[in-house]
């Protein structure tokens, strides 16, 4: 059943039987995902990439031993071993994290049954609301590449290539958005969280 539109418990438990492909279709299916996760704490594309492996060198260890029991949350279960490797990493390192509290990885995430109540709708509408307005504040340059990448979900080289820059100089782009960004939500004690 090699079936690109399974979905993730199905994928896991063809995995857990031997076919090894179905896990190759979940990485795929959520590596955007974790890796923009990942990246937005270390802001370092190497050490994303590394923690990206480990995190799935952790799912496959977890599978292989047939311990995973999450019930089809496999991507918040995938989400909560790369968070906890973000941490490890900034404690080998013995620099604090980039997370906006201690505690911003929500177990409600976790623990949901996936099904948004309409408050929750309503808060997610307005953090959503809340962002864009910060991000109408940033230099244009900066706010170009920040949109292309996280709303357009384009590559570097792409956003290289549209804007006429090199690689490094969408990259700092985007960096530098991430830390202003910061700034202004740090300045203003704003909440972004659901």
């Amino acid at each position: 059943m090699n079936d690109i539109n399974a979905n993730d418990a199905v994928l896991v438990s063809e995995y857990m039987q031997g076919r090894e492909y179905a896990l190759e279709i979940l990485i795929n299916r959520h590596k955007q995902r974790i890796h923009g996760f990942i990246f937005s704490k270390v802001l370092d594309r190497d050490i994303t990439e590394d923690i990206f492996q480990d995190t799935f060198i952790k799912v496959i260890r977890t599978l292989k031993r047939g311990k995973y029991n999450e019930e089809g949350k496999f991507l918040p279960w995938v989400m909560r071993i790369s968070h906890n490797l973000v941490i490890d990493h900034f404690r080998r390192n013995k620099r604090m994290p980039k997370f906006q509290s201690r505690n911003d990885f929500d177990i409600f995430d976790v623990i949901s049954d996936g099904q948004d109540s309409i408050e929750s709708e309503m808060i997610e509408s307005q953090v959503h609301e809340d962002v864009r307005r910060l991000v109408e504040e940033l230099p244009d340059d900066q706010k170009e590449v920040l949109l292309m990448r996280i709303y357009k979900e384009m590559s570097f080289k792409e956003i290289a290539e549209i804007t006429d820059v090199s690689i490094n100089t969408a990259l700092g782009r985007m960096r530098y958005a991430l830390i202003n960004l910061r700034k202004v939500i740090d300045k203003h004690n704003i909440v972004l969280t659901k």
